[in-house]
């Protein structure tokens, strides 16, 4: 598999900090029980895939993550013949050793895959749990602890890249925002170990910048960068320098923008 087609993981069942802001691990909980897939729709950086990883270390199952782009190909995902020392032997792709397992198999940003990866996987999502994997003439019939879970973030791309309502009507879907300020403040501080009174202030920045909406931003702050630049302080860079490397920077490349955005880091720090 291309390293630039998709990025596969199989990561270890560990307990990783989640901060719950509703129900949704309640529902992902009962999808799970009653096999239905899920899909998680929300900003960049707002919790959904460390939601998915918390889910997993709940439920006791591996995860299999694929991080979806325009080149990710069904052959990617489902596997290929490859030529090893003069023999011909097949290699499972991260979709298929997922259902082998009865992991949980997650499809990151799943809109930016191509359709032809959408259609391979529709007999999983419904009644069937089925995978077909015809280069190596086998169908594979999810087991019970199997589940599907994919993300999106409706606001970020539109047009071809949205994902179609047949496709959407195969999933439940779970809704995330950003938190409310005192739950985004918890999370900052408990993931990144800073004072609180320092997460209280990066939040008072994210909201105002996503208050901004003249700026025109593709996105907004995340709680990823909130943690990133209180990752930051922690080590020892000043505040604001640290809020200019971990939150203005990645928010754009424009020079009136981005000094409109350091005068608001300013401001609160």
């Amino acid at each position: 598999m291309s390293p630039r087609s998709a990025v596969a993981e199989l990561r270890p069942v560990t307990e990783p900090y989640y901060r719950a802001t509703g129900r949704e691990v309640e529902v992902f909980g009962a999808a799970h029980a009653e096999r239905l897939p899920v899909l998680l729709k929300g900003p960049t950086g707002c919790g959904k895939s460390r939601f998915v990883e918390a889910m997993a270390a709940k439920v006791g199952l591996p995860l299999v993550t694929v991080a979806c782009n325009d080149e990710t190909s069904a052959a990617d995902l489902l596997g290929r013949w490859l030529v090893r020392g003069g023999d011909t032997v097949w290699q499972d792709g991260p979709v298929t050793r997922a259902v082998r397992e009865g992991a949980i198999l997650y499809l990151d940003e799943v809109a930016e895959a191509r359709e032809d990866v959408i259609v391979v996987l529709h007999p999983l999502t419904d009644h069937r749990r089925e995978l077909h994997v015809d280069r190596h003439g086998e169908t594979l019939r999810a087991p019970d602890s199997f589940l599907l879970v994919a993300s999106f973030n409706p606001g970020y791309r539109r047009g071809p890249k949205e994902l179609k309502p047949s496709t959407r009507q195969r999933f439940i879907g779970i809704d995330f925002d950003y938190p409310e300020p005192t739950v985004e403040a918890e999370i900052v501080a408990t993931e990144a170990g800073v004072d609180p009174a320092i997460a209280k202030r990066l939040v008072v920045l994210a909201r105002k910048v996503r208050a901004l909406s003249e700026l025109g931003l593709a996105e907004t702050v995340s709680t990823r960068l909130l943690v990133a630049a209180a990752r930051l302080i922690r080590a020892g860079v000043p505040p604001r320098a640290a809020c200019g490397h971990a939150v203005v920077a990645p928010l754009t490349d424009d020079r009136e923008t981005r000094q409109a955005l350091q005068d608001v880091a300013d401001l609160v720090f």
